[in-house]
């Protein structure tokens, strides 16, 4: 025989129901190699600090880069993700690489070429002029 729920037992049972189904598969996080967000800005990291070495005049905000590198480390944690997942995530040799190839393309589809300093100069204007999250990382001297 099964009893009808009523009083204020009904909503925290539901509520308790409703974290139970989250608690599941439903919260498992995907792969810190395909979190869309935190790949974009390590990214836009790599490409900025590609252009702030290949550019004479461009320099890296480089203060401003550590404040958003911790903030992208707290946004991980707080999404979940556990402190060895990050550190491992970030000290992996194969995900650098991949961020790296990513960026390199990223480049070089917008005109950059290896050896040549106005191209990165180029590129990193074009990104403090967009306002883009690179740009936000450089800024001319």
């Amino acid at each position: 025989m099964t009893r009808k729920m009523t009083g204020p037992l009904k909503p925290l049972a539901a509520a308790a129901l409703a974290l139970a189904a989250l608690s599941g598969p439903a919260l498992a996080l995907e792969p810190l190699s395909q979190e869309r967000y935190i790949n974009d800005r390590l990214i836009a990291a790599r490409i900025a600090d590609r252009i702030r070495r290949e550019c004479p005049t461009i320099n890296g905000r480089l203060i401003y880069a550590y404040g958003q590198a911790r903030a992208l480390e707290r946004y991980a944690l707080d999404k979940g993700y556990s402190r060895a997942q990050v550190d491992a995530f970030l000290d992996s040799k194969e995900e650098r690489k991949r961020i790296y190839a990513v960026a390199e393309d990223y480049m070089a589809r917008n005109g950059v070429t290896k050896g040549d300093p106005q191209s990165f100069c180029r590129l990193g204007m074009q990104e403090i002029a967009n306002r883009t999250v690179t740009g936000s990382l450089l800024v001319a001297k």
